[in-house]
């Protein structure tokens, strides 16, 4: 067992599977969990590869059973990294309260019960550090999204009151603010000229390795713009 185990939530997807390997290579034993078992088997051997509960991925219990079974298979966590997430457009005005609830539960939801779920296990050791996902709307209004931007709002907001709730505990919480993020999964859906802009999913795990590192002991409570050129 390695005292350095991560677990990287929504790695089946282009910046969870770019984080494992990033972790991986820095010496951690990575973890990828995902509800896709194809997404998952693109992880490439050296990780292990858990599939979470396909039901909901904003169900609390769901979030327990998987850390609770890593941490008996693998070792307790020491890193926790969030990157799962829903995007959705749509105007204030024209949004559901399906849209709303959605992008809470996805967005914000996963986020708290999954940092809920790994807190007892780095509270124990003292120490540890949880990186979640956040976005550019979060922080700067955008219009056309608006259920997804107020969510990533209550994101980067659970981020800096979990930094202040677990920082004595020796627990570190931080955030990647990503604008666009040139992925197989939203390549078809930018023009050129966004995607000329676009960052690489490769140049913002860099960022949340160095987050979870050693080097990073003093940053907690931020969120990191990764917004590209």
């Amino acid at each position: 067992m390695s005292e350095r185990v991560a677990i990287v939530v929504g790695a089946g997807g282009g910046l969870g599977r770019a984080t494992a390997e990033k972790l991986a290579a820095a010496g951690f034993t990575v973890v990828g969990v995902d509800r896709s078992e194809e997404g998952l088997k693109e992880l490439p051997d050296g990780i292990r590869r858990e599939a979470a509960d396909p039901t909901d991925p904003a169900d609390p219990a769901a979030a327990r059973r998987v850390v609770d079974r890593i941490a008996a298979e693998v070792g307790p966590p020491e890193v926790l990294v969030n990157t799962i997430g829903a995007y959705q457009l749509g105007e204030a005005l024209a949004a559901t309260p399906e849209d709303l609830r959605l992008m809470i539960d996805v967005n914000v939801g996963a986020a708290l019960w999954l940092t809920q779920a790994v807190v007892p296990y780095l509270r124990e050791r003292g120490s540890g550090s949880v990186v979640h996902v956040a976005a550019r709307p979060g922080l700067e209004p955008t219009v056309g999204m608006a259920a997804y931007a107020v969510s990533k709002a209550a994101l980067v907001h659970l981020t800096r009151v979990l930094d202040l709730e677990l920082r004595p505990f020796g627990i570190r919480v931080n955030a990647v603010a990503p604008q666009l993020i040139d992925t197989a999964k939203n390549r078809p859906y930018l023009t050129p000229d966004l995607l000329a802009h676009a960052v690489a999913p490769e140049a913002v795990a860099d960022l949340i390795v160095y987050l979870v590192s050693d080097a990073a002991a003093p940053v907690s409570g931020a969120i990191v713009p990764a917004y590209g050129t």
